[in-house]
């Protein structure tokens, strides 16, 4: 087996574990968003485990790429990542949205490794923006990431935003939409349609990228599609299901921002348990 084949097949058991992770946080939260996390997972696995600079034992290193997470609501999946990658004791994970965790519903400032408060929809790509600005403005190489839902980029300031990264020309912004064709009120084609979406990105100016958003080689081609471009920001806009890996989750919209019951949650488990003895036996 090729190096490259040998990468994928890690990142894909990765993600599995944080989807594992996702499911039994949110159990035991008894609340929280699995829908939009399972459908995440295997774009924040690529960004923490292979994409992003950064430095788990240093969470302020100046020079690190930036990650936003505009649509915050998913943050069981983002707790997981920066659990994995060694931010924080991976037992901390059981305190989501317990009184006093650092681990709210919706993120704030108190994990290492968060660099903005989000839940606010439609807020992160002007951050973004903010955070690519400034690494032009002092110079530097990092680049800056921002996730943000398909139904967030309903949002007005969403698109004002995106108008201004073109007229910027921030190529240090790669933006990546989830789009597992669910917001929490049911199908976004029925909420609020955004076709064409690939037309409306290129615009106002940007890189357009599409992609399966659970495969990992396809994405990391993206990822690496978009550090190559100059003069214009990249969106990749991937095509993901909504609670992927999870059967009876998958394009549910009930499960946009419900916790699974416990006889659920071991049903979920055992699924996942069993799709990684399938990956461990190729």
């Amino acid at each position: 087996m090729s190096d490259n084949k040998v990468k994928i097949k890690e990142l894909e058991k990765k993600a599995n574990q944080i989807r594992r992770l996702v499911i039994e946080m949110i159990a035991r939260a008894g609340s929280g968003h699995p829908g939009g996390s399972l459908s995440s997972t295997e774009i924040i696995t690529c960004l923490y485990f292979s994409v992003l600079n950064h430095n788990p034992k240093d969470p302020k290193w100046p020079d690190r790429d930036r990650f936003h997470l505009s649509k915050g609501h998913c943050c069981p999946a983002l707790y997981a990542a920066l659990a994995l990658s060694g931010y924080f004791n991976i037992d901390q994970l059981w305190t989501l949205r317990k009184f006093g965790s650092i681990l709210q519903g919706h993120p704030d400032r108190s994990p290492p490794g968060v660099e903005v408060a989000s839940g606010s929809l439609g807020q992160g790509l002007g951050v973004a923006l903010g955070m690519a600005l400034a690494s032009k403005m002092d110079k530097k190489q990092w680049r800056v990431y921002c996730l943000m839902g398909d139904g967030e980029i309903q949002e007005g300031n969403v698109w004002e935003s995106a108008m201004a990264c073109s007229h910027f020309k921030v190529d240090n912004l790669c933006a990546i939409v989830d789009y597992n064709h669910f917001q929490i009120d049911g199908k976004v084609e029925e909420v609020m349609n955004l076709q064409p979406l690939s037309e409306k990105w290129r615009s106002f100016g940007w890189h357009v990228i599409c992609c399966d958003g659970h495969n990992i080689e396809k994405l990391l081609d993206a990822f690496g599609e978009a550090s190559s471009v100059k003069g214009k920001p990249t969106v990749i806009i991937a095509e993901t299901i909504k609670g992927k890996g999870v059967s009876f989750m998958e394009n549910v919209a009930d499960f946009h921002g419900r916790a699974p019951t416990l006889e659920e949650k071991e049903q979920a488990l055992k699924e996942l348990g069993e799709k990684e003895r399938e990956e461990e036996s190729f």
